[in-house]
């Protein structure tokens, strides 16, 4: 989503209502959804119960087979088709991104999204040191592709425009860092990476999503236990961070206000590709 920072929004983002996970239900199989790095994986498409959790079925490749269809625990829904591949380990510590880029060699923070595998990668002068799956933009507000630069960041970033529908709470984009606001346009639309609900697919109005189980801890597990507690396995702990992760590995914590605020020289942010289509 984007931000409008000429108005009175300055930080704040829109948002889409229909991004929660119960809204999200259009799309029902993740394996109708093709990246290139499929084809170094032999999976098989399997049809989720709704008793199903993915510790249940993968014990300890649980994170492993979430990475690879780019999906949260939130998601892991009965009805929903996933791709499971036929020999775990080779998903092992899933990340399709190159493990060095030679182009970022003198880049001391460098991060690479590359949106055809839905993938986003932190790099320290060339070498790989986070990979993470992500949510991306769908078609009419794709995420822009180009060379950025983070340029600010704020902890407990929310939207003052939108609401998380079934809770009526303002959405949240915790641990923003923005890295373009384009200027070209009357509003001034800012484009954030944030954490938020990782539902398989494009979803997102222009941002880049990341895993954040602690902002649905906080959001979510109240309404989900009451409403879904037939028939949806609330998160007990916040296990899955990278919005976190990559927000630290940015932000100076010895600086961090945990408020808005502009960071200088932060690090290059380079955008590729394009998200895979929806069925």
């Amino acid at each position: 989503m984007v931000s409008f920072s000429r108005t009175a929004i300055a930080a704040a983002m829109l948002l889409s209502v229909a991004s929660t996970a119960f809204a999200d239900k259009k799309i029902k199989s993740l394996c109708e959804i093709s990246y290139p790095s499929d084809s170094r994986i032999q999976w098989q498409c399997l049809k989720l119960k709704w008793s199903d959790t993915p510790e249940g079925l993968f014990r300890e490749s649980w994170r492993d087979v979430l990475r690879f269809n780019r999906v949260d625990r939130r998601h892991f829904l009965g009805g929903v088709s996933i791709k499971v591949p036929r020999r775990l380990e080779q998903v092992r510590n899933f990340n399709p991104l190159p493990l060095t880029y030679p182009e970022a060699a003198r880049e001391p923070k460098f991060i690479l999204v590359d949106q055809t595998e839905m993938f986003l990668g932190a790099y320290q002068f060339g070498r790989l040191v986070y990979s993470f799956p992500i949510a991306l933009g769908i078609e009419g507000k794709l995420v822009p592709n180009g060379t950025f630069r983070i340029d600010a960041a704020d902890r407990r970033h929310k939207s003052n425009l939108y609401q998380v529908e079934e809770i009526g709470r303002p959405y949240p984009m915790h641990y923003a860092l923005r890295f373009f606001v384009d200027k070209s346009k009357e509003e001034w639309p800012s484009y954030w990476i944030h954490g938020r609900d990782l539902p398989g697919y494009p979803i997102t109005h222009g941002c880049i999503g990341l895993y954040d189980e602690e902002m649905q801890q906080d959001y979510y597990a109240a309404h989900d236990r009451k409403v879904y507690m037939k028939n949806y396995h609330p998160l007990t702990r916040p296990l899955l961070e990278d919005a976190k992760t990559l927000y630290q590995w940015v932000v100076d914590p010895r600086t961090d206000s945990g408020e808005f605020q502009k960071i200088k020289n932060g690090p290059v942010v380079l955008i590729t590709g394009r998200p895979p289509a929806s069925p």
